[in-house]
């Protein structure tokens, strides 16, 4: 089983929470809090993905 990445727990998470509000959308964001991270220009990124149960999550990389 591949390990799971903070992004793709992030977003099942979100969309039990998001169900629950009867919510079709949300913001997912996360923060790179490693020592050795990359300056925050490189690693800042948006991106949108649709979780399994069809709810459009805007993730925020940072």
């Amino acid at each position: 089983m591949p390990p799971t990445i903070p992004r793709d727990k992030g977003l099942e998470q979100l969309d039990g929470y998001l169900a629950r509000l009867g919510q079709d959308s949300g913001w997912l964001v996360i923060f790179d809090r490693r020592e050795n991270a990359p300056e925050l220009e490189e690693r800042l990124n948006t991106e949108i993905h649709i979780t399994p149960m069809g709810r459009s999550i805007t993730v925020i990389r940072g």
